[in-house]
């Protein structure tokens, strides 16, 4: 994975310095503002020069066809994919009839910045036109993570050696024009000019488009409105056509003077309410913000990221590009989770149009573990979209011929949107990331109340699947066959270890769960003697195990496959998904992502030590991290077993996953499970936090590379604070009751504002030595002669 990094190093933001104009879509999602409901792409403010225009609505989505050569019994019919919906971000800048277009003229200066603690990007531009007239430019806009439909933008031109005519565009709109796509024709021409027009609206300083999708049925409104202050003379008109709603401001700036205009934008949909009630809900949240104003607006963004930081940052000494990084990946994660309000967050947020927009099971393995102890409202949203879609999932079920529900593997509504199915409907585990994601909230939270409804209803129907799927073979095991694990390059396997493990943990949570709450679990038609199954199910669940090289297999028969000719491979035939065949690699050892070793993560309880270093150090020189998902697990599984300084590398890949475009496909959105993962590699790996139990464990460890660790956590309403250095840790209760925790499997309870030291351990030197395929070794992370700390090396292989 090479590198390539164009912003600056700050603990606290992210900036750019000129205009890369061919790196525009990259940029374009890395500034991307969300609050989980509304997401604006970064482009600017003109509309011109783009990389990948993009306005997201989280749940608004278009039908298309899904190809098949050859229709089979239960493939699905059509996707869904998130489509850029009506623009309300342009503001266009025309000078004495010159348009603002930084192709053209004399590009001074450039600059945008987005800090981490305002949630607002800002931008700077000095611009000289080609006729010789010279403008500053500057702009700020935030989408709110107070006013869930409510996105704004403050622009402002001041003429440096006016008089200078100045006019501004303030622009609504639809249907824009899109990058050719590259993918299937037929699913192009369904999303080509997805929205018809309903309704259209402008007034005064005010304009508002309702749309319809054509196929889906959704109906979507946006709206806008302005304030204006300048010069005492200026005109403005308001107009519109079906697609496009535009406000004009125009006057005259002398030297040094301003035109500023504030913009309110709000947008709204669904797919019951009538025209009338969408159209008003859109204009009643315009008042509001013009209401609140931008300078209120700002201020209740301030106030939320504070609220935010305090009980949920993470603090690194040593290594300041990587203490950007991590903070990068929380404000991303926060902005895709903050206000999604019963939908789901999907694998790239609402930063671009990637993976169609789909959500997976990346939100709840990955995503949620960090929401969970930072935003637990957040994940109570996702779950509950999740519980929202059960009637789909009992039907997918259904078709399939098993019990319970059965969640999809990729999707926006809740319908399965994959075609291809070894990957798709065969990743059964889905339901048991779910479950887990489910009993982890509640147990974090102690929300008794979502334990006994939607939380109770989701654990049961997927333990109902999981017994229906599985069987008890004649030694009495419970085997679960013909499944797909996070490994896709692997499908169809019997016993993948990590589906197992997760579906032990379901069923026994659900049987668990249900026996504290009876009379819920009666309502649903749980019994003692179905619950009882799902106890023996779980008890008697077959974990595969080698013992001719002490290793587990990640399922059945992977250690007796061949090896994959990782040294006559070059490096420009990875990813390998892109350049070998499905058949070749499902019957190689060859390892896309971590499966065996997240099966350690996730139920390390049910491996020793020994396992966990025989089997980190063997699926190492298998695993080739042609996924994002990959590093952060690697990380976590690496401090545990002693390999801190590759844990170090591992976590650094991750939480650079998008501000390095390591993958070279950050323009088509940022990988927020990559983001979630960063945070999982430094708490869980470095820090060493596992969560399996009621009481929260810690055996912290930090690599030479690193001098201090801090975190925060939100446990049960009580705000916990470890701080780790190479001697000691130290434990400090900030806000709530009394708690107890594990360190080191010690025993310590916490009191408010009592801190509880204690020595952070050395660990011993690694059993296995862990070497990598050759050409996919993480970068090093460490210090070189003449570079600061903080910089990625990439060295060659020893």
């Amino acid at each position: 994975m090479a590198a390539t990094n164009v912003f600056t190093i700050d603990p606290w933001g992210v900036a750019e310095h000129g205009l890369d104009i061919p790196g525009l879509a990259r940029a374009e999602s890395v500034f991307a503002l969300s609050n989980g409901h509304v997401g604006l792409r970064a482009n600017l403010d003109e509309g011109e020069p783009h990389g990948l225009p993009g306005t997201y609505l989280n749940g608004v989505y278009e039908l298309r066809p899904l190809p098949y050569a050859e229709g089979g019994y239960g493939f699905p019919e059509s996707g869904q994919s998130v489509i850029n919906v009506t623009n309300g971000k342009i503001i266009r800048l025309l000078v004495d009839d010159e348009p603002f277009d930084l192709r053209y003229g004399k590009l001074l200066s450039h600059q945008r910045q987005l800090d981490f603690r305002e949630g607002v990007l800002r931008r700077e531009a000095e611009w000289t036109s080609p006729a010789g007239r010279t403008v500053r430019v500057t702009s700020s806009r935030l989408v709110s993570l107070t006013q869930r439909a409510i996105a704004a933008i403050d622009y402002q031109v001041t003429a440096v050696d006016g008089p200078v005519r100045i006019v501004l565009q303030s622009e609504l709109v639809a249907n824009e024009q899109l990058p050719e796509s590259t993918g299937d024709p037929r699913a192009a021409a369904a999303l080509e000019a997805p929205l018809l027009s309903e309704a259209a609206h402008a007034d005064g300083t005010k304009a508002v488009l309702v749309h319809r999708t054509r196929f889906s049925g959704l109906r979507v409104a946006a709206g806008m409105d302005h304030l204006v202050e300048g010069p005492e003379h200026f005109d403005a008109t308001a107009e519109y056509t079906e697609n496009q709603g535009r406000f004009s401001v125009t006057t005259v700036l002398k030297a040094g003077e301003r035109l500023r205009l504030v913009k309110f934008i709000a947008y709204g949909w669904s797919a019951t309410r009538s025209l009338p009630a969408v159209r008003d809900q859109v204009e009643a949240a315009l008042t509001a913000a013009r209401f609140t104003g931008w300078d209120g607006l700002f201020a209740e963004q301030q106030q939320f990221l504070k609220k935010f930081w305090d009980t949920s940052d993470i603090q690194l000494d040593g290594d300041v590009e990587l203490q950007q990084a991590v903070r990068f990946a929380l404000f991303h994660v926060l902005q895709a989770g903050a206000r999604s309000e019963e939908r789901a967050i999907p694998a790239k947020g609402l930063t671009g149009p990637g993976y169609d927009g789909h959500s997976f099971w990346d939100t709840e393995t990955f995503v949620l573990p960090v929401l969970t102890y930072a935003m637990p409202s957040a994940v109570k949203q996702v779950l509950t979209w999740r519980h929202a879609t059960l009637p789909l999932a009992r039907e997918r079920a259904a078709q399939l011929g098993l019990a319970g529900a059965l969640f999809p593997w990729r999707t926006i509504h809740g319908e399965e949107c994959s075609g291809y199915w070894p990957a798709g409907t065969a990743a059964f585990h889905i339901g048991a990331d779910i479950a887990v994601a489910v009993a982890r909230y509640c147990r974090a939270t102690g929300d008794t109340e979502f334990e006994k409804t939607l939380g109770l209803e989701l654990l049961v129907e997927t333990a109902r699947m999981w017994r229906s799927l599985g069987h008890h073979d004649s030694e009495g095991r419970f085997r679960i066959e013909g499944v797909t694990g996070p490994d896709e390059y692997s499908a169809i396997a019997d016993n993948n270890v990590f589906t197992n493990l997760m579906a032990q943990t379901n069923l026994r949570v659900a049987a668990e769960t249900a026996t504290r709450h009876m009379h819920e679990a009666s309502a649903l038609g749980v019994d003692t003697e179905e619950a009882a199954t799902w106890r023996d199910a779980a008890a008697a669940m077959y974990i595969p195990y080698d013992e001719k090289i002490g290793i587990h297999p990640q399922a059945d028969g992977f250690t007796d496959h061949q090896f994959w000719d990782f040294e006559n491979t070059p490096p420009e035939k990875y990813p390998l998904l892109l350049h070998y065949p499905y058949f070749d690699l499902y019957r190689k050892q060859v390892v896309k992502q971590a499966d065996l070793v997240l099966a350690m993560q996730v139920r390390g309880d049910a491996f020793t030590e020994e396992q966990k270093a025989r089997n980190f150090a063997y699926y190492e020189r298998l695993t080739v991290r042609d996924s994002s998902l990959s590093a952060c697990t690697q990380a976590v599984i690496a401090a545990e077993v002693g390999h801190l300084d590759l844990a170090y590398d591992y976590t650094a890949e991750a939480a650079l996953m998008d501000l390095h475009d390591l993958g070279g496909n950050t323009k088509d959105g940022l990988h927020m499970a990559s983001l979630a993962g960063a945070c999982i590699a430094l708490v869980a790996g470095l820090g060493g936090l596992r969560d399996r139990d009621e009481e929260l464990s810690f055996r912290p460890r930090l690599p030479a590379g690193l001098r201090r660790l801090a975190f925060a956590m939100v446990v049960r309403d009580r705000l916990l604070h470890v701080e780790i250095t190479h001697q000691r840790t130290t434990y400090t209760l900030r806000r709530g009751a009394p708690m107890t925790l594990l360190h080191e499997g010690e025993q310590l309870k916490l009191e408010h504002s009592r801190p509880v030291s204690r020595p952070t351990t050395v660990p011993v030197t690694p059993s296995e030595l862990c070497i990598q395929p050759p050409g996919r070794e993480p970068a090093r992370r460490q210090a070189q002669a003449g570079l600061p700390i903080g910089v990625v090396e990439h060295l060659p292989a020893e």
